[in-house]
């Protein structure tokens, strides 16, 4: 993988790269082959401003088709929305990642509205993962396009969203960093909703310290470094449902990953969270995602209906059914839920666990297609089943690398409840410098 945003600016300043050469550089990277699809729409023209005193030293960002940018049209990778009117300004975050000094270079491959987990589009052809050359598997939803914008070197950000994993999935299974930050942390304005109660504004990056960055960059706030080490932090590993069902790739890396974390003197409890098999019953009448998104669509359903990914409508259609005390009840079954997990987890810095429990399967499994929604919606299920407990907790986590050389991407899960983001970021910093013997 190219350099991190880190070790680029500190080339910058020392006058052995410059930022047209480096704009220049992602910009051919978003036309090669490893980026195919990653792009719904490319600025060839963009010029990298002079910031190398700004924090993104005029470095390339992407930005998922989810964000208003001043006179593009928010499209959410739909069809319905083609032929709306043109932004009148950027959203917050964008917004952020300019004054930071970042170049916007295009807007990204998503899933329709962002409701799924596996990132395929019929409206669009669907960008494959670039860690598997010689087959075109998945690279993870919904922010499919920012994920491979940044796995193939085109971006060094790859803004995106984060409702039930859309961060943390992609960068899974593309090999890079995805942070989710607390919800609060990051305006949603100017972000096309899908479930303003889970909806989250982050990104994914090359390395941790980039996560670190663009979370402060995001968040408009500075992240507490702690000097403590690894060994100093107490770490849990729950076994209640988000260790099953892992395929062999996954059950390999992360037992190693835990090994070689303990090794480097991490304390790793294994607890058993009961709290998680509540969720089922939790959301068993649709869930928020399925009953704001309907709220948002459903004057566009009525409309355009015919014009949606099929599936997508599926999901969103279910809102309909939710009547108002069944919502009522939801929000309050949440918050005991979260209650209930802060007590089991009490004592604990962070949890530890894969972030999804499969590698990227083919394309071809799950495109669109007569006989294949069956399988989607299973592969949907297990890719959303352990990352989606976070937006469920107003949490925080953070998706890292720990595959060793050789082996399709997976991703190790570092997370905690709400306003824990610093020590979540803190330990994976640590974490990946750990497991970065892995690769070796």
């Amino acid at each position: 993988m190219s350099q991190d945003l880190h070790a680029t600016r500190d080339r910058l300043r020392e006058g052995g790269t410059s930022a047209a050469a480096e704009l220049a550089r992602c910009l051919a990277a978003a036309r090669s082959p490893a980026c195919a699809g990653a792009f719904l729409s490319l600025d060839e023209t963009v010029a990298a401003p002079s910031a190398p005193d700004r924090p993104l030293a005029g470095l390339a960002v992407s930005v998922k088709d989810l964000f208003d940018v001043a006179g593009q049209v928010t499209a959410a990778g739909s069809i319905v929305l083609s032929d709306a009117e043109p932004a009148r300004g950027d959203a917050v975050a964008v917004a952020r990642l300019k004054a930071a000094g970042g170049t916007v270079i295009g807007r990204t491959h998503m899933t329709e509205f962002a409701f799924s987990g596996v990132g395929v589009n019929p409206h669009h052809a669907t960008p494959a993962n670039p860690a598997d050359p010689a087959v075109a598997r998945i690279p993870g939803g919904s922010s499919s396009g920012a994920a491979v914008s940044v796995a193939a070197g085109a971006a060094f950000i790859g803004l995106g969203s984060d409702t039930g994993g859309s961060i943390r999935i992609p960068a899974a299974l593309c090999g890079i960093v995805g942070f989710k930050s607390t919800a609060r942390f990051v305006p949603l304005d100017g972000a096309l909703p899908l479930s303003p109660t889970l909806d989250t504004v982050c990104a994914m990056t090359r390395t941790v310290r980039d996560a670190v960055l663009a979370h402060e960059v995001l968040a408009a706030r500075t992240v507490e470094r702690s000097d403590r080490p690894l060994s100093a932090w107490r770490l849990a590993v729950p076994r209640t449902q988000m260790l099953d069902q892992l395929d062999d790739t996954v059950a390999r890396a992360f037992d190693r990953a835990i090994a070689a974390l303990r090794a480097a003197g991490a304390r790793v409890d294994e607890i058993a969270l009961d709290p998680i098999r509540d969720l089922g019953a939790i959301q068993a009448t649709g869930g928020f995602a399925a009953a704001e998104s309907y709220a948002w669509h459903r004057h566009l359903l009525a409309r355009r209906g015919a014009d949606y990914d099929p599936r997508v409508r599926m999901r969103i259609e279910r809102g309909a059914a939710m009547k108002a005390y069944e919502y009522i009840d939801l929000c309050e079954a949440r918050q005991r839920w979260i209650g209930a997990v802060a007590a089991a987890t009490q004592g604990y810095d962070a949890l530890l666990s894969p972030t999804v429990p499969i590698v990227a399967p083919p394309i071809a499994q799950v495109a669109p297609g007569a006989g294949r929604d069956e399988e989607f919606f299973r592969i949907n299920a297990l890719l959303l089943r352990n990352t989606s407990v976070v937006n469920m907790l107003d949490g925080c986590a953070l998706s890292l690398p720990c595959h060793a050389a050789g082996e399709l991407p997976v991703g190790l899960m570092v997370w905690q409840g709400a306003l824990r983001d610093d020590t979540v970021l803190n330990i994976g910093l640590q974490a990946e410098a750990v497991l970065a013997s892995l690769k070796a």
